[in-house]
């Protein structure tokens, strides 16, 4: 049994354009390119062609990720984000206890992960720390500096 993948609704439909234009502009260019590398004669050292083979494998395997994870989703319905504690879905605003910065994360499933946009896996040891507790909650995270604690200020949606 495959593993269930966890989405809002934005990185459904975010997911959902990345494979559209995957297989309706990017196969098409690949191609192309192919068909352009073939034109030069000698596939057995021309580069041209083996970057273009290279790129469509990428391509190709990016779409059965897509496909794969759209298959296995279970869309988070945003009426169903509680804010009483932290959930897939939630925005969780966390003070740093001990540098005493604040920072806003939104808790997404792991094939949304978006670290530098301050969207952290429900499987991310942060995730895993936040998820159930509620306002006013101290949670400690093990990272490989140490240990983060963080006190839970507000959870939206």
């Amino acid at each position: 049994m495959s593993k269930q993948n966890i989405l809002t609704l934005e990185g459904l439909k975010k997911l959902e354009l990345e494979l559209d234009h995957l297989k309706s502009k990017r196969r098409a260019e690949v191609a192309l390119r192919i068909k352009q590398a073939l034109a030069f004669g000698d596939i057995s050292e021309n580069s041209e062609y083996d970057e273009a083979k290279n790129e469509q494998a990428f391509v190709e395997g990016r779409i059965a990720q897509i496909e794969n994870i759209l298959k296995t989703a279970k869309v988070i319905d945003e009426d169903d984000i509680q804010t009483d504690v932290v959930s897939v879905g939630s925005k969780v605003v966390l003070k740093d206890i001990e540098f005493e910065d604040v920072v806003e994360y939104a808790i997404v499933g792991s094939a949304e992960a978006d670290p530098i946009n301050l969207k952290i896996s429900n499987e991310s040891p942060v995730g895993r720390a936040l998820i159930g507790k509620g306002v006013g909650s101290v949670v400690e995270i093990i990272v490989p500096d140490g240990i983060i604690k963080y006190e839970i200020l507000e959870i939206k949606k």
